[in-house]
Formats: C-alpha cells, structure tokens, sequence
C-alpha cells in the first residue's frame, strides 16, 4: 500500500475516533442534565407532598379562607400535570405566589402560627425551598455546560445531526424580582 492510502485511512480513523469521543461526550453531558432534572422534579414532588399537610393545618384555623385553600390545591395540581422546564416553571411560580397567600393568612391567625404541626411543617416547607433552589441552580449550571457543548466545535458538527439540541434553562419566576415585603 502506498503513503497515501495510510494517510487517508489514518485521518479517516482520528475522524471516526473524533465523532466517537464526541457523541459519547455528548451522551454523558446529556445524562448529566436529565439526572439534575430529575432532582428539581424530586423537589417539587416532596413539596406538593407538603401542601396538603400545610392546607389542611391552616384549614383547622381558617376554615373560611377557602379561596385562598383551593388557589393553592389547584396550582400544586398544575404543577402535578405540567411538562418540560418552562410548564413546571410556570406552575411552580403559581403554586409560589398561592403558598404566599397562603402564608399571609397565617399571619391573621396567631394560635396557627405558634401549632406545633404548622411551625414543622412551614420548616419542611422552607427546607424543601432551600433544596429547590440548589436543584434549580445545578440544573442550570449543567444546561449551561451542555449547551456550549454542543455549539463548541469540533462537536456542534456532530450534535445536530445526532440529534442533540439545545436545552431550556429553569427560569426564576417572575415575582422573584420584586423585593418581599416584610412588616412587623
């Protein structure tokens, strides 16, 4: 065989091995996403758990704040049925400013805020937060590594037509941007 035969083969192969490398890469990138996924939906998950224990507590004391009670049942129940990052976002911020209704009531009550049950569970409650943000920011950082995978070259050739394509941040809700107001 002669020089030029080797040569091409050998390009051939550090292409093959290139493409290769490069899926593979993209496959555990992609994993690695859907795995931080799974945990914000774990997280919201343990937090509509919480709810019916938290609405059911406050209902003992505010039986009449049924608007308020029902707002919070139907949003955790849109959240329950949402899909993708930009469904759940939305729902979870529904299900975020109907939790604040609902904590304002409390405020209205002060044997509910000093019950024992209630005190536990608005601290599972704001656990579960602290989780959720930390899932959500996880979430975001490996979106962020998968997406400048697949527009970095040599692999933005192959991530296109393997079927690669961009992923969707978890976007703050919209009311995160507002300063809480906090009055005594």
């Amino acid at each position: 065989m002669n020089k030029t035969v080797w040569i091409v083969l050998a390009v051939v192969a550090v292409i093959a091995v290139s493409i290769f490398s490069g899926y593979n890469n993209l496959v555990g990138i992609n994993e690695n996403v859907n795995g931080k996924w799974s945990q914000i939906e774990n997280q919201l998950q343990r937090r509509a758990d919480l709810i019916p224990n938290l609405v059911n507590t406050v209902k003992g004391y505010a039986g009449h704040e049924q608007q308020a009670i029902q707002a919070v049942a139907d949003a955790r129940a849109k959240l329950g049925g949402a899909q993708g990052p930009v469904a759940k976002a939305q729902a979870n911020s529904e299900l975020s400013s109907a939790l604040s209704r609902l904590l304002v009531i409390s405020e209205n009550y002060p044997n509910l805020k000093a019950d024992k049950n209630f005190r536990a569970l608005m601290d599972e409650l704001a656990g579960t937060e602290n989780r959720l943000a930390v899932a959500r920011k996880d979430y975001n950082e490996s979106v962020q590594g998968y997406n400048t995978s697949i527009r970095s070259l040599p692999t933005s050739i192959i991530a296109g037509p393997m079927g690669f394509g961009p992923k969707e941040y978890f976007k703050a809700d919209e009311g995160a941007k507002q300063v809480p107001q906090v009055k005594f």
